[in-house]
């Protein structure tokens, strides 16, 4: 597994108190470490992306403000989101990432890649930087595999709905965008009505599950909806937005998800298309303890290890949600 991550992810400061912190990051690294199968990992710093790739997706008005704030050494960009002076940088570098990490599985170094970066992207709409994210991370590496001709599936896990993933593509039928969040939470996007418009219609497909939701719901989610959606799709690629803040523990959430149940969803998530072709995005997770269990549990489980810290979990609610999506896309 190819590990893309940076010390220069931890210079994005965006303040005092704030959740999207930089301990986040070492969390996930101390997660690498406990996992039993660090032989297994090639780690590489990270090459930021060019200007082009990322105005692929984000409009010049949003990229110059964002160049702008740098400039002045940071600053507010919403209530929840604030740049520090090492911040764009970092942004630039998570927005590299996921294209390096396929030009890595293209060459086939590597068998699977995960992108440990930080600020966060699945927020970022095309014209505004929001939710604690700067730029759309995993959106800019699908548009460059569509600009290829490829077709990109994106599934999101993380406890909060991607409303910037969904908004790049929501009239596009290049890529699959699926999520399962939870319902009510912010943004407050994600309905099971929201579907695509015009082209995409029917390339979006969204899970909105009830607080407490655990294993058993996401796993009948996965059966039901996530996994007939993506082989109906046939993509080319399987990027996946992992929020681990679905984790029981999370204080910005209040799903039921355990470590083992990321490693049991992930594990399912990259069996979906063929070697070489998945790569996973660090989106959320807020719990210092829940981000490095999750973590080690989810690549030893990928790379064949046994570490799991928690027991995968059963019984919580929103199966009713989950049949009524997956008789929405019934074929």
């Amino acid at each position: 597994m190819l590990v893309l991550t940076d010390e220069r992810f931890l210079e994005h400061v965006p303040g005092g108190g704030h959740p999207e912190r930089p301990d986040r990051l070492q969390a996930v690294w101390e997660g690498l470490d406990q996992s039993g199968v660090a032989e297994d990992i090639l780690r590489e710093p990270v090459i930021p992306a060019a200007d082009e790739l990322i105005k692929k997706v984000h409009s010049a008005a949003h990229f110059e403000r964002l160049v702008s704030l740098n400039e002045q050494g940071g600053g507010k960009v919403d209530p929840d989101t604030r740049m520090s002076p090492g911040s764009w940088e970092a942004a630039r570098l998570a927005a590299g990432a996921g294209i390096q990490a396929v030009a890595a599985l293209k060459e086939k170094r590597v068998s699977q890649a995960f992108c440990a970066i930080r600020p966060p992207g699945h927020h970022a709409t095309p014209t505004q930087s929001m939710g604690f994210c700067l730029l759309n991370n995993v959106a800019i590496t699908a548009a460059a595999l569509t600009a290829e001709g490829n077709r990109v599936a994106i599934v999101d896990i993380d406890a909060h709905h991607g409303n910037g993933t969904q908004d790049a593509f929501w009239d596009d039928d290049q890529v699959l965008y699926v999520s399962c969040h939870q319902w009510p939470l912010f943004p407050g996007t994600g309905a099971i009505n929201d579907i695509g418009a015009q082209k995409g219609q029917g390339f979006t497909v969204n899970v909105p599950l009830p607080p407490q939701a655990a294993g058993d719901t996401y796993r009948a989610a996965f059966d039901e909806v996530i996994t007939p959606a993506v082989e109906r799709f046939n993509p080319d690629w399987l990027l996946i937005s992992a929020g681990f803040d679905a984790h029981r523990d999370d204080p910005l959430a209040s799903l039921g998800l355990t470590s083992g149940d990321y490693a049991d969803l992930m594990t399912r998530l990259v069996a979906l298309v063929p070697a070489y072709r998945s790569l996973i995005f660090l989106e959320g997770g807020y719990d210092l303890a829940a981000l490095t269990e999750s973590t080690a549990a989810t690549v030893s489980a990928l790379l064949g290890g046994s570490y799991q810290p928690e027991k995968a979990t059963s019984v919580g609610p929103g199966l009713a949600v989950v049949h009524q999506v997956a008789e929405r896309f019934k074929p």
